[in-house]
């Protein structure tokens, strides 16, 4: 049996302004109307043999990773990992809880992000690697080259292992090259590292065990001192976090015998920068890739998304321009790998439009910020049908709810009522309240907050249904 890893722990940085901290670029539709996410697990109805998937995730992306599975109705064993320690030790945990109930299954580890647009081929090429990870080996999948690309990280294949599946032995990883190395890679048939592997889960332990004993350690004290919140997994987070950081690739595959690469023609991109969505089209006969409202004019080879505002071009090409609420990137294509950089610095001087949207999504729902200025903050909030928010209170900041959409039951120092549409509430400084909303349709509202401190680390929860 097969026991799919989705490793959907990342923050997409080099996607800004679009994919944020807290809602990373697995979470969104980039190339379809279903998310990345979304996307690799309909990948797994193509594999036969498939069991229960496993999906890693951290904190604060696990009730939207919860909800987009349960809207394409896929059952998961949702794994939390406390802190960011890289793939190595995901895996590891994802090994553990595999392997829970004395299995021995192949793991079939897959970025939750990556796009595939020819996916009864990566089926096939996954179904030929079964028989190599069957007998021990640590099989990764690797690209076969379209252009000598130097964002990737190469693979040099050496002897065949089993000429039927194509499976050959691994001489060397490369990092990502300067453009002449990847030139003489490409020339030299090397292949691009997909970060996708097929291995059976105590080989991939035992080798972690013999390579990064401390990190084997740490993990399986973590995982066993693991335990259930809601549907969710947690890992003990001392544990976890005691754990070294490493990629999979250092840990174990770059090191191991047992390394095999499979080339795989897929039609496979990482969707890693914003030139390989563009590199993905459609384009027009312009060379543009456009979504939203852009009228582009003698302009060519650019890449334009805008989520509501209209762009126009004139007279430009190779140009990359991303429209969010809140932020406008523009940059030259060829220059789009060092967005993440630039993020970096926006981080430095505490720009919170790398953490969230002006939209921000909660398990109850979500809310949008309308307006803010000194000392008061005006939001659109929606509340999910059955859903409630915690029992909270503040201090230094006063609400006023009204009431657009829906029913909603309001709960201010122990007195409940309902609220229509057009009525509205009025919630004191101090005040421990309570926002439901009772009925069938989506509860929305109009929030205007005053205040000394209006920051969202102004709450004191009481209860939660989520655990937060």
């Amino acid at each position: 049996m097969i026991v799919p890893v989705l490793l959907a722990g990342g923050s997409g940085t080099r996607l800004w302004p679009l994919s944020r901290e807290l809602y990373p670029k697995q979470l969104l539709a980039l190339t379809s109307e279903e998310t990345m996410l979304q996307q690799t697990v309909r990948r797994l109805e193509q594999l036969s043999g498939v069991g229960r998937p496993i999906v890693v995730c951290t904190e604060d992306h696990r009730f939207m990773v919860a909800e987009q599975l349960r809207a394409v109705g896929v059952k998961a064993t949702i794994l939390i990992e406390p802190v960011g320690r890289d793939t190595a030790p995901a895996i590891a945990a994802a090994a553990l809880e595999a392997a829970a109930d004395g299995d021995d299954p192949l793991l079939l580890v897959l970025p939750a992000d990556h796009l595939v647009r020819q996916v009864d081929l990566f089926a096939a090429v996954v179904a030929s690697g079964e028989a190599v990870a069957e007998t021990g080996g640590l099989v990764t999948f690797g690209i076969v080259p379209t252009h000598p690309e130097t964002g990737y990280g190469y693979i040099q294949p050496g002897e065949p292992l089993n000429p039927e599946g194509g499976a050959r032995a691994v001489v060397c990883f490369r990092e990502k090259p300067d453009a002449a190395s990847a030139a003489a890679y490409l020339a030299e048939g090397y292949l691009w590292n997909s970060g996708i592997f097929l291995f059976k889960a105590s080989r991939l332990l035992a080798e972690l065990a013999a390579f990064e004993p401390e990190m084997a350690a740490r993990v399986a004290e973590a995982h066993a001192k693991r335990h259930l919140d809601l549907d969710f997994i947690r890992l003990d987070k001392e544990a976890f976090s005691a754990s070294p950081a490493r990629s999979i690739d250092y840990a174990v595959m770059e090191r191991t015998a047992a390394a095999a690469v499979i080339p795989l023609a897929c039609g496979w991109s990482d969707v890693g920068s914003w030139n390989a969505l563009w590199e993905i089209g459609p384009a027009d006969p312009e060379g543009n890739t456009l979504h939203g409202q852009v009228l582009a004019r003698d302009s060519h080879d650019c890449y334009v998304r805008t989520s509501g505002r209209l762009v126009a071009l004139l007279g430009v090409d190779n140009l990359v321009v991303v429209e969010t609420a809140d932020a406008i990137l523009v940059a030259r294509r060829d220059r789009v790998q060092e967005v993440k950089e630039l993020v970096g610095e926006l981080k430095q001087r505490g720009r919170e439009e790398v953490l969230l949207h002006r939209r921000v999504f909660r398990p109850w729902g979500s809310y949008e910020c309308v307006d803010t200025a000194d000392r008061f903050q005006v939001k659109r909030i929606v509340v999910n049908p059955g859903a409630s928010l915690s029992l909270q209170r503040h201090y230094h900041r006063a609400e006023h709810w009204v009431v657009v959409k829906g029913t909603a039951e309001v709960t201010t120092d122990g007195q409940t009522r309902l609220l229509s549409e057009n009525e509205s509430t009025f919630i004191p400084v101090g005040a421990l309240h309570r926002l439901r909303n009772p009925g069938q349709i989506p509860l929305e509202l109009i929030e205007v907050q005053s205040g000394s401190y209006l920051g969202e680390d102004d709450i004191e929860r009481h209860e939660d249904i989520y655990n937060r």
